[in-house]
This record gives C-alpha cells, sequence and structure tokens, in this order.
C-alpha cells in the first residue's frame, strides 16, 4: 500500500502531556462510577467531585486521547444550520434551550482553563459557516435570522475570510477553540486535585445492579450508587443506542501554515463535499486543520482515498506547506440533531448515559457533564427535557449493510493490505504486515455479531453497524464491543490435488483385477 501524507497522529494528542494513572485492581466503592474519561466524563466527575462526592473515572485506554482528543476543538454554539431545524422540528422553545445550554457549556471550558491554570492553547476567534454556491446563501441568511430568535450576534457576511472563493457566510463573534487533549490532562488533574480517583487501561466489561451499581472490570470492581457512562456510545444499559444512532468517521489533516495561509476563525462548510478548517499548533509552530467529508463507519472501503482527497482538496485551495498529521476519528449522529442525556429508564436509578453529539461534542459534551451532574446531586436542570434520553426515536435510524472488504483469497492481499474471507462456516478477518505475513482475527464483532471492514489507512477492523474499533490484531479500540476479536488460524494453502491413477492404454484408469470365484469364496470363510 502506498504511503499517506503526514504522520500517522492527532496534532492534539501527540503535543499533549502523557499521564500515568493506575488501572483499576482489587474492590471498592464510591459515590460515583464515572467510564470515559472524554469531555462529558471528566466535566461531571470535576463538577461532582468539587460538590463532595467520592468519583471514580474509569479510563478504557488513556485520559484525552479518544474521540474528544481527537476531535477538531471548536468551542462554539454555531453547529452549521442547527438553529432553523431546531426551531421548525422542535419549536422556539427547545431551540432557546439548546442554544443556552451550548452558550454555558462554552462558557464553563474558558471560566475553567482560567481558573484552574489549564495550558491547553486557548484563543478566543470567530466561528463560521460558509457556502461556495450562491444559490446557499438564502439558508445563511435563514440561519442568521433563527440564530437571533434565540439570543445570538449572528451576522451574514458576503463571503468568508478564507482564501478561496465563498458566495455567503454566518457569522458568530466571540466563540473560542483549544488544544482538546491537553485540556482533558488538565481536568484529570482538577478531579484528582478535588478528591477524586482516575484508573487507566481499564475496560470495563460490566455493570450489574444490586443493592448498589457494580461496576467490574478485568481485575478490579467497583460499588457505586451512581453510574454515568460516557463512552461515545454505551456499551451496556436498558435501551440499545446502537439502534437510534448512527456512527460516521472523519478524515482529518493539519498542515504546516505558511504565513499567507493563516487564517482567522473556525470555518465549517455547508456544501458537499463538506470541509472544516481552523488553525492550531504543534511543537514545531502553526499549523492549519482540515477535517474532510463524514462517511458511515465501516462501510467504506478506501479509507486511505479520503485522505488523499482531502490532501488535494487542501493543496489545490490554500497555500499550506507540508502535510504534517493525520487522523482518523468517529461520531454518532441523532435523528433531531440533539444528543442523548441523562438516566435512559425510570427503572434504572443512578444510571446515566451521554451519546449521539452529531459531532458537535465539545459545548455539548460540557453541557451534558453539567447535566448529569446535576440529576445526580438531586438539582433541576432546565436542558433535562431537551436532551431526555427517553424520548422517541426511530427505531430504524441505523443503517448497516455490507462489509466491502471481502475478498476471494488471502493470495490477493498486498502487505499492510486486510479484507474479510469466508473459510468453512466462518468468516475470517485477514490482514498481512509489512513482510507479507498473514494474521487472522474473527470477523464478526464482539458487540452484536456484524461482519467488521478493514481499515485501510488505520490499519484497523471497523464495525459498520455500530461503530466499534479494533486494532489489527482484535484488540478493543472503542465500544460499544468491549471484548477483542478472537486470533485465528490463518488457513493454510490448499494441497495440491492427489495424482491420479496411471491410465490404461486406453486412456481410462486402471481398474482391480475381479476376484476369482475361489478367492471370493475363501474370503467369506
Amino acid at each position: 500500500m502506498a504511503t499517506l501524507p503526514g504522520r500517522p497522529d492527532c496534532c492534539w494528542t501527540a503535543t499533549a502531556p502523557h499521564t500515568s494513572y493506575p488501572p483499576l485492581s482489587g474492590s471498592g466503592g464510591a459515590d460515583v462510577a464515572v467510564i470515559g474519561a472524554g469531555i462529558v466524563g471528566l466535566t461531571a466527575a470535576f463538577l461532582l467531585a468539587s460538590a463532595g462526592l467520592s468519583v471514580a473515572v474509569v479510563e478504557a485506554l488513556r485520559v484525552g486521547r479518544q474521540v474528544t482528543g481527537r476531535s477538531t476543538a471548536k468551542i462554539t454554539s454555531q453547529h452549521s444550520l442547527i438553529y432553523g431545524h431546531l426551531i421548525e422540528t422542535r419549536g422556539i422553545d427547545q431551540a432557546q434551550l439548546y442554544a443556552e445550554a451550548n452558550r454555558s457549556g462554552a462558557r464553563q471550558i474558558c471560566d475553567w482553563v482560567v481558573e484552574l491554570g489549564i495550558a491547553c492553547d486557548l484563543e478566543s476567534k470567530a466561528a463560521y459557516a460558509y457556502a461556495r454556491d450562491p444559490a446557499r446563501r438564502d439558508e445563511i441568511a435563514a440561519e442568521a435570522e433563527a440564530a437571533r430568535r434565540v439570543g445570538f450576534d449572528a451576522q451574514v457576511l458576503d463571503r468568508a475570510p478564507l482564501p478561496f472563493d465563498t458566495a455567503a457566510a454566518l457569522r458568530f463573534p466571540d466563540q473560542a477553540q483549544f488544544n482538546p487533549a491537553k485540556y482533558l490532562v488538565g481536568l484529570a488533574q482538577a478531579v484528582e486535585a478535588a478528591g477524586g480517583r482516575i484508573f487507566e487501561n481499564t475496560r470495563v466489561t460490566a455493570i450489574e445492579r444490586g443493592r448498589r451499581w457494580r461496576v467490574i472490570a478485568a481485575d478490579g470492581v467497583l460499588d457505586v450508587e451512581h453510574v454515568v457512562v460516557a463512552t461515545n456510545l454505551p456499551f451496556t444499559g436498558s435501551v440499545e443506542y446502537d439502534g437510534i444512532t448512527q456512527p460516521r468517521g472523519h478524515t482529518a489533516m493539519a498542515f504546516r501554515a505558511r504565513e499567507e495561509a493563516a487564517i482567522d476563525g473556525m470555518f465549517i462548510g455547508i456544501d458537499e463535499p463538506r470541509h472544516s478548517l481552523r488553525m492550531g499548533r504543534d511543537n514545531e509552530g502553526p499549523l492549519l486543520v482540515v477535517l474532510g467529508p463524514s462517511f458511515k463507519t465501516g462501510q467504506e472501503r478506501d479509507v486511505a482515498g479520503r485522505f488523499r482527497d482531502l490532501d488535494r482538496w487542501v493543496h489545490r485551495n490554500l497555500p499550506v506547506g507540508e502535510t504534517v498529521w493525520r487522523w482518523f476519528n468517529e461520531d454518532y449522529d441523532t435523528t433531531d440533531r440533539v444528543p442523548f442525556v441523562g438516566a435512559p429508564s425510570g427503572n434504572a436509578s443512578g444510571f446515566y448515559i451521554a451519546t449521539g453529539f452529531n459531532a458537535w461534542g465539545i459545548s455539548n459534551g460540557t453541557a451534558a457533564g453539567m447535566l448529569m451532574s446535576d440529576q445526580i446531586r438531586g438539582r433541576s436542570n432546565p436542558w433535562a427535557n431537551l436532551y431526555a434520553p427517553a424520548r422517541p426515536s426511530p427505531k430504524d435510524f441505523n443503517k448497516a449493510g455490507e462489509t466491502p472488504s471481502g475478498i476471494a483469497s488471502i493470495a490477493d492481499l498486498a502487505p499492510g493490505d486486510g479484507g474479510i474471507i469466508t473459510h468453512g462456516k466462518q468468516k475470517l478477518a485477514v490482514w498481512k504486515d509489512d513482510n507479507g505475513r498473514p494474521h487472522a482475527v474473527s470477523a464478526t464483532c464482539t458487540h452484536k455479531g456484524c461482519t467488521v471492514t478493514w481499515n485501510n489507512a488505520e490499519r484497523t477492523w471497523d464495525c459498520l453497524c455500530h461503530g466499534s474499533m479494533f486494532n489489527a490484531d482484535g484488540a478493543v479500540i472503542h465500544g460499544p464491543a468491549i471484548r477483542p476479536l478472537p486470533t485465528k488460524k490463518v488457513p493454510a494453502k490448499r494441497p495440491a490435488r492427489r495424482a491420479r491413477r496411471p491410465a490404461s492404454r486406453s486412456g481410462s484408469p486402471r481398474r482391480p483385477k475381479a476376484k476369482s470365484r475361489r478367492s471370493r469364496a475363501k474370503s467369506r470363510r
């Protein structure tokens, strides 16, 4: 496989401080267990610990290195064309609540950065939604009017301040951006300073209800009064959110920014194919960070091709230097474009979830943590009905499909490639390392049995149904799967067929001589 441009890592996580919290071991207890150390989980954990509750945060991998840490990290309430949609579908009151929740979430982040002294490259920036197609100018104007109705200083511009042609732009002033991985590392330190405990490299495998909630991992158990599942998509619970959310993947790249390539603001296009742009930095200097068009996780044959397309688009439209970083991230969409946050069922008191952030999880995720903290503490919160996880939603929203990774033979794979073969009654996920040696795991996702797809850019196995991701060797990167793909034996090459018996001169196979009547009689004795 041809080498892709850029280093295969996220510019935010690659430059954030490393954490070294211990794994969970033995048995213990707390008032609250928070599963997942992203922006939702750590926001809730800090608020609860600061209020005097005992809190344990359990992270499957490392703090800040997953979905939040790999986002574009825009601290903004400007979520493309959202407010006109909400007013039309859920009414002005609900649209107002969405605006207030996201304003509060964004403000909370900025306040904590200052109060807690978190070094995370926080900058004040305007946010823009732009159109390149003149026919969509009316949509920009309509969204500006809707945003003004819910309290934003929304402005319509004839063009966006970008180095390529645009037809119109919607501007929200006084928004912000930051390095999300650095922010989460700092917030985790604040959780610990407030008395909370953090455990890393601990994948929770079960949550059971008894007299209290029991959180179970490989080497440890926690008994708690409340559980917050903040894992992008819940891996357990009485309501199955995998059917009413749709996973989508994104390619993202960071480019060395020449002085003339610097842009002032955060930008999201509304035309297809959509692109998101903002400035950032790594240890060597300024970067232009660009997100490519989204696609359904596990249903894309050539993710590497999407990186190449994005790289070409950026170099064609922006005066950038070398491609420095590239990474993949995943979000979950809901039908009404509002997350599910809170208690999914009245029959499971003390159990809370947060999912479906529709790629706007920074301000929404912080608001979600604030909401669940209030609910656990018995305080009213005006956003509870807006985000209510038990609200009606179509059960068939999630559209799966067939894996595009099917191959006829392992011999069809080049070094670095992977594919799905049928071997007897099972499907095998086979990939070849750079030396051409094949390796195999089960192709059946351990969540609900869907067939996985080879991601040829990340070298991962991605579930096309519910978005679980596994390393090439089958280890879980993130759920909802909690168990690895089992290792399988690579099928041996089919042996050559046995040589046929020598043919007679007439061309027919030789037949054994018939036994004589005496021989037959003798053999019967």
